[in-house]
């Protein structure tokens, strides 16, 4: 049955939206090796330096922009909607973040049903989970806290995937990855750039916030799995089972390059992080940059133990995920010979 599916997909042409992002660009690569027809959509198309060598179909479309997608879609059977607003902070996050998110999935499911393409596996996040019952599981419900624009944003439009991928007869997977972090990144996502700070001993202190930290490989081969087996409406999480702290995320840096005499960060009171969170904040409405950390990410995740219970990804769509440790010494490796002469700004 699995080789059918695949045989199937083969003769039909599978579109990845956003695939010069850090898991869109994985997931072409991953799908080229399964031997598919891929197509896949960007912004900016005079950026060829992601798909070098790859043989697939390059479009311009934006998901806020209706007759682009509509022009990218025509003639695709199977849609990764992986594009969408991954910012954590901006300038106006209800319009910049929230909205472009909502938008973007209406778009996508209304062109879609206009174009007749018949699965969508459509990329969630974690961040719409339900985090009051660890650990986290796809069948708790969602994220109650509405203090983030963008939790807000990844909760709405996973529930907006859901009721449209119902009303238009379009089957739909959803699946949530966690911290995505590893190799074949030509902009650093927030994860990896946070991997790279560790990596360059750029954080002084323990916030108190455990990350949760996964391949983007083992996502992409999650996403690719859910198209094939994945069950109409269900959430799928892809993530690892246990969470790691910054100490420990530091520590595994500092094993690996010795050389580098990483200190590990020091852990402080939550009363002296929720000062310094508010000191970023007000210097960054004057630089317009993002804070290092924010009073709400204190109130949302100091002590939280970001762990999820991937059972139902294990079992339906066959995830096996390497252990984040493993993950981690991939990606400092990567982004040291990669990215390690470079300073970034989120």
């Amino acid at each position: 049955m699995f080789k059918h599916k695949e045989q199937k997909m083969r003769e039909e042409i599978s579109l990845v939206t956003g695939g010069n992002g850090h898991l869109g660009n994985n997931l072409v690569r991953l799908l080229l090796s399964k031997n598919q027809k891929v197509r896949t959509t960007v912004r900016d198309i005079s950026n060829k330096e992601p798909f070098k060598d790859l043989n697939c179909e390059i479009v311009s479309a934006d998901i806020t922009d209706r007759q682009s997608l509509a022009k990218a879609f025509k003639g695709v059977t199977n849609l990764y909607a992986v594009a969408a607003n991954f910012n954590m902070w901006a300038k106006n996050p209800k319009k910049e973040i929230y909205d472009n998110n909502l938008e973007g999935t209406q778009n996508v499911f209304d062109i879609a049903k206009e174009s007749g393409i018949k699965n969508i596996v459509y990329v969630s996040s974690v961040a719409s989970l339900d985090f009051t019952k660890l650990p986290a599981n796809p069948d708790n419900g969602y994220n109650k806290d509405r203090r983030n624009w963008y939790y807000n944003s990844k909760n709405d439009s996973d529930k907006l995937a859901l009721e449209l991928g119902k009303k238009y007869a379009i089957r739909t997977v959803l699946i949530l990855p966690s911290a995505m972090i590893g190799s074949e990144a030509y902009k650093l996502s927030y994860s990896n750039n946070l991997i790279l700070q560790a990596l360059k001993g750029e954080i002084p202190a323990d916030t108190g916030i455990t990350l949760n930290w996964i391949d983007v490989k083992d996502v992409a081969l999650g996403a690719y799995s859910a198209m094939l087996n994945g069950k109409n409406l269900e959430r799928y999480i892809l993530s690892n089972e246990r969470h790691t702290t910054l100490q420990e995320t530091v520590r595994i840096a500092s094993d690996l390059f010795p050389e580098l005499n990483l200190k590990k960060p020091k852990k402080l009171p939550k009363v002296l992080l929720y000062f310094i969170a508010g000191a970023m904040e007000f210097v960054s409405k004057i630089s317009g940059k993002e804070p290092l950390l924010q009073r709400q990410y204190l109130d949302m995740f100091y002590g939280l133990k970001q762990d999820y219970d991937i059972s139902k990804s294990r079992r339906e769509l066959g995830f096996n995920p390497k252990p984040s440790k493993d993950a981690l010494e991939d990606a400092f490796k990567y982004l040291n010979l990669e990215w390690g002469e470079c300073t970034t700004s989120v």
